[in-house]
């Protein structure tokens, strides 16, 4: 199975690579939106701030809306989920627009959230075979769909309630780490190469 990691040449892949690669994919890093839909899964890494990840996107946006409309499996972390909704408070440019929304400000205690947080309401066959009870968390803006029917896992930080895990057939939005989220994270990016095989 070739995974392609899209570079928005925001960070350190190490750790996501690892995990990706863990049960014998072969995992490419690629700086072209057009080039990175050519694999067998696309992965939206979680480093970066989302105006500088849309504007390197921006040139093969219409190649990987097409592709996940086709039902290429993607995998969006972090800031890689926030992409997979319309556009973002934290900057400027287009996201994917899979997920209808906008991407806002984390209200209430401490801005970043940076550290362990519980995962509530999983309803997903992801969570199913990988349970995660908490996962590390490491962000300051949340995504806010408009229909939420497209949650299928929440988390809170103080008083706010958002996303944890968005679903669109074969393409999947955490807004935590799993390759930081110890093995009930790495299990569950195990768990999404699996289901995208079939």
């Amino acid at each position: 199975m070739k995974v392609s990691v899209f570079d928005y040449g925001a960070g350190n892949l190490h750790s996501l690579i690892k995990t990706l690669a863990r049960d014998g994919a072969r995992v490419e890093i690629e700086t072209d939106p057009s080039a990175a839909v050519r694999a067998d899964v696309l992965v939206l890494p979680g480093v970066g701030a989302f105006g500088h990840a849309a504007a390197r996107l921006a040139p093969g946006l219409a190649d990987v809306r097409a592709a996940l409309a086709d039902g290429l499996p993607c995998l969006g972390i972090c800031l890689g989920m926030q992409l997979l909704f319309d556009a973002s408070d934290e900057g400027e440019g287009e996201g994917l627009g899979l997920f209808p929304g906008r991407v806002k400000r984390l209200e209430g205690g401490r801005v970043p959230q940076i550290g362990w947080n519980t995962i509530e309401d999983g309803d997903d066959p992801l969570l199913d075979a990988a349970p995660v009870a908490t996962a590390y968390y490491a962000n300051s803006y949340v995504c806010h769909p408009d229909d939420a029917s497209c949650v299928h896992a929440w988390s809170a930080h103080d008083a706010t309630r958002f996303p944890a895990l968005v679903r669109a057939q074969r393409t999947v939005g955490v807004q935590f780490h799993p390759e930081k989220s110890s093995m009930p994270g790495v299990e569950l990016v195990c768990a999404f190469l699996r289901e995208a095989a079939r």
